[in-house]
C-alpha cells in the first residue's frame, strides 16, 4: 500500500548497513524539504505529544491528502519526511488503512528511535489519520 516514494525509501535503507547511516539519512530528508511557512505555525497545527516542536499542515483535495509539516528538531525533521513519503498523495480511505507501525518497521524505526521520540512519531500518525478521517 506504501507510496512508490516509501518504497525507494525502505531500499534506500536496506543498502545501508550502519544504523548511523540510516539515522543520517532520515536527517538528510528532513534537510531537504521546504519549510513550513510561519504563518501555518499556529496552534491548530501543532501536534501534541512530541517533546520537539511539530507542525503539520494539511490539504485535501478531492479525496487526496497532502501535508507539509517542520520541526524544530533535525530529526524529527526526517521523520516528517519519511512520513509525507509513506502518506502524500494516497486517498483518505488509504491512509485510514496505512498500517504505519508495520511500514516505519520496515525502515528499523521502531528499534532505533528513543522513547520520547517514537511518542511523538505516534502523536504524528495519529494527527494524519484524524486529519484524513476528518475530511
Amino acid at each position: 500500500m506504501a507510496q512508490a516514494a516509501f518504497e525507494e525509501l525502505v531500499e534506500d535503507f536496506e543498502f545501508l548497513e550502519e544504523w548511523e547511516d540510516r539515522y543520517r539519512l532520515v536527517i538528510e530528508e528532513g534537510k531537504a524539504m521546504d519549510p513550513l511557512a510561519d504563518a501555518l505555525k499556529v496552534p491548530a497545527t501543532k501536534v501534541d505529544g512530541c517533546a520537539s516542536q511539530v507542525w503539520l499542515h494539511a490539504t485535501i483535495e478531492g479525496e487526496t491528502l497532502h501535508f507539509d509539516g517542520e520541526s524544530d528538531a533535525m530529526i524529527v525533521n526526517g521523520l516528517i519526511a519519511v512520513l509525507r513519503k509513506l502518506y502524500n498523495g494516497l486517498t483518505l480511505k488509504d491512509v485510514l488503512a496505512v498500517d504505519a507501525r508495520a511500514e516505519m518497521g520496515r525502515l528499523g524505526l521502531n528499534d532505533h528511535l528513543s522513547a520520547q521520540r517514537s511518542n511523538g512519531l505516534r502523536a504524528m500518525i495519529e494527527r494524519i489519520r484524524s486529519l484524513a478521517a476528518a475530511a
